[in-house]
């Protein structure tokens, strides 16, 4: 792995249900993305309806199943709020005992907008106003580390009530750890509520995952985060910082951006713009990639995960390993030097 930033493969559960790749094709990609060295770790999309796929934790579970060493994830866990927490807490305890201690809990919100589907949906089918999203994952987060941590738990909340509960077996990890993930900036959110998310991040998550961002607009939440973390005395150096992002390596760009869009307006049901495109999606030659993905690294990403936006996705992951990965284990002075 390369000492500078680690990779991580997003599989494209959705595409099952859309008819653009297979469970074999998925199981298939993450044996081949965990013997190339190239990536730590694996992940899967959430939701329950508002995107239609293959369900999140069963998938991971397959997927652990035949890999030994990469970490596993939801990037991210979309329904974490529609979900009772202490059916959570039992079923991840139990995928991360069967993953021999590899998870990673994405808790995210859910929301509203071009990339969340119809989440409406989701909310009115479990009987919940999707106002109430934030503080639901935040009370979920709680009960799940309590029950995680110890025995005969009781919880009072606004949300959740429980007297002595026990969730057996408990994770492999720990703590286990729960990263929170939010794009806020995109939404034009003001600058109370961009601190309070940051905040949320800072006292709740033991790492950060983002999305649909610019190398700035990453730098900027990221300096959030660490002014949040400084106002309340936690050191966040060594907190994973998390980009979704997407690839498409094609030495004719045109056709790189037009497969993008096809691939990523049938995934969300949407009509994205090019603008859009070139912000969420590194494409063109193996160094047009490489430079798009170097300039959220130097923004200070830690690990970046990658669907890749194509119709043939095994074959873009062999490229990916073969004439992208390098540029990113070579010494500074090679890269540099051109070598």
């Amino acid at each position: 792995m390369s000492d500078q930033v680690e990779f991580g493969l997003t599989l494209s559960n959705r595409g099952v249900a859309l008819g653009i790749t297979t469970v074999k094709d998925l199981l298939a990609q993450s044996v081949t993305a965990e013997r190339s060295g190239a990536f730590g770790s694996i992940w899967v999309g959430d939701s329950l309806a508002a995107k239609p796929r293959l369900e999140s934790i069963s998938l991971l579970s397959a997927v652990a199943a035949l890999t030994e060493r990469v970490k596993l994830g939801p990037a991210c866990f979309a329904s974490f709020p529609l979900r009772h927490p202490v059916l959570i807490a039992y079923q991840w305890a139990s995928f991360d005992v069967l993953s021999g201690g590899r998870s990673i809990m994405v808790a995210c919100q859910g929301g509203r907008g071009q990339v969340a589907g119809q989440s409406e949906v989701e909310w009115a089918a479990m009987g919940m106003d999707l106002a109430e999203r934030a503080p639901r994952m935040e009370e979920g987060i709680e009960i799940v580390r309590k029950l995680w941590a110890g025995d005969n738990v009781s919880h009072r909340g606004r949300f959740y009530e429980f007297d002595n509960f026990t969730v057996e077996p408990k994770p492999v990890q720990q703590p286990c750890p729960i990263w929170i993930a939010n794009n806020p900036q995109i939404f034009g959110a003001n600058e109370k509520l961009l601190n309070r998310i940051a905040r949320r991040v800072v006292t709740a998550a033991d790492g950060w995952q983002t999305t649909f961002v610019t190398p700035g607009q990453f730098r900027r939440a990221w300096h959030r985060i660490e002014s949040q973390a400084s106002e309340v005395g936690r050191d966040v150096s060594d907190m994973p910082r998390c980009l979704y992002y997407n690839c498409h390596i094609d030495e004719d760009k045109a056709k790189a951006l037009a497969e993008s869009k096809e691939y990523l307006d049938a995934y969300y049901t949407t009509d994205f713009t090019e603008e859009q495109l070139r912000v969420w999606v590194a494409m063109g030659s193996p160094a047009q990639c490489i430079e798009a993905i170097r300039a959220h690294v130097d923004a200070g990403a830690t690990i970046i995960t990658l669907r890749f936006t194509a119709r043939d996705p095994a074959g873009q992951l062999r490229r990916f390993i073969d004439e992208v990965y390098p540029a990113f284990t070579r010494p500074a002075a090679d890269r540099l030097a051109g070598r």
